[in-house]
């Protein structure tokens, strides 16, 4: 009857509320059954997931997967698809003038689902040599436009990122000449944030409901932390307005330190994201089920973490309808994982370490309907043939 069930595993849904055992049945790459008891003489493969986690698949709102054309891309399979990651939006890897590639060349070959937000500069962040905003006339809102209009199917936004470093002299003009674009086209900008010459309440200001600030726990100027370790009224207020706040954790954009007061505060991310790029695969972030075990470590609930890399980001990227949830009839993109218990050491982009005592590891992952087998990545198959 079933191409595959997955039995014995705890569902973790919070979609639905739900952190049971359940066996899910798979049938030509949609979630056919969920229940308690589902016979596995009725499909051709099983996955025993005894003493594991079944999740939907990741989705990982901030990744950098253009590799050999941008100097930030890794290979998405290898890097996200294998360690339980379905879904990736590309933040700004690629523009108006090298869009194209990335869609040949790496979403339309990769088994990972690939969308993506265009860089309003239409060269991308194609060099450590050339930051892609200190000149002006490579952020073009007509190429941005029309790019977009052609590419729909993927493109989710405008990325533009504001660090001074990136726009020189430039201020808040790149944010605006993103907002123009991300007007015409009727969808939302994303903003790389710290260490900016406009404060972040002057960013915030020029935000609309449904944008998104990343690198929302950056430990360095222009974060969201006052001098006594208050969160500015400015990030309040813009909660409120629907602006949407992202962790994207990268090599230097997440700090244990204003975490813990953000959160002690009340003020937790939308999303939680990895920003998973060359400089960081190896340390600190590694991926995604770290960064979200790096939650755990903060003391947040497994619902909570689990929902904010499933069900939230599917809700924000129009997918809800079909992704981030074990519900029958939505694409069979699901993830196993343990939930080891130990002595775990982690680390931040600000060199702190703290010791965890569970850690989220990936065992196994399935995407649209098939059990995806990594020889670099997963663990010892757990799946076996009737």
């Amino acid at each position: 009857m079933y191409d595959l069930v997955i039995r014995n595993g705890v569902v973790v849904d919070p979609a639905q509320g739900l952190s049971e055992r359940r066996d899910v049945a798979i049938q030509t790459g949609r979630i056919a059954s969920v229940a308690k008891e589902i016979p596995p003489d009725s499909a051709w493969e099983v996955l025993d997931a005894a003493g594991h986690l079944v999740t939907p698949g990741l989705i990982d709102i901030h990744v950098h997967v253009y590799p050999g054309v941008s100097h930030y891309g890794v290979p998405p399979d290898a890097t996200c698809l294998a360690r339980g990651v379905t879904t990736v939006c590309d933040a700004g890897s690629a523009g108006a003038d090298t869009f194209d590639g990335l869609r040949r060349y790496v979403i339309d070959v990769s088994e990972t689902r690939v969308l993506a937000f265009l860089n309003i500069s239409a060269i991308g962040m194609v060099s450590p040599l050339d930051n892609e905003l200190e000149d002006l006339r490579h952020a073009s809102p007509e190429r941005a436009i029309g790019v977009v209009e052609r590419n729909r199917d993927l493109i989710q936004g405008i990325k533009v990122r504001l660090s001074r470093r990136h726009v020189g002299r430039n201020g808040l003009e790149p944010l605006r000449l993103a907002r123009k674009a991300a007007e015409a086209v009727g969808m939302p900008i994303m903003v790389h944030v710290g260490d900016t010459d406009p404060s972040l309440g002057e960013i915030l200001a020029e935000l609309r409901s449904g944008d998104l600030v990343t690198h929302c726990f950056h430990g360095r100027s222009q974060g969201i932390l006052d001098a006594a370790g208050t969160v500015l009224p400015e990030v309040l207020e813009a909660a409120r307005r629907g602006i949407v706040f992202d962790v994207g954790h990268g090599v230097g954009s997440f700090s244990f330190d204003v975490a813990r007061k953000a959160l002690a505060q009340g003020v937790t991310p939308a999303t939680i994201s990895s920003d998973l790029h060359y400089y960081n695969v190896n340390g600190p972030v590694f991926d995604l089920a770290t960064t979200m075990s790096k939650f755990l470590v903060l003391g947040r609930p497994l619902e909570e973490i689990v929902a904010k890399t499933t069900s939230v980001p599917a809700r924000l990227l129009g997918l809800a309808d079909r992704l981030g949830s074990v519900r029958e009839g939505f694409l069979a993109d699901l993830a196993v994982f343990r939930l080891a218990e130990g002595e775990f050491g982690f680390e931040d982009s600000m060199k702190e370490k703290v010791l965890g005592r569970q850690r989220l590891e990936p065992v196994a992952v399935i995407r649209r309907g098939r059990i995806y087998r990594s020889r670099l990545h997963l663990q010892r198959p757990i799946a076996h043939r009737y």
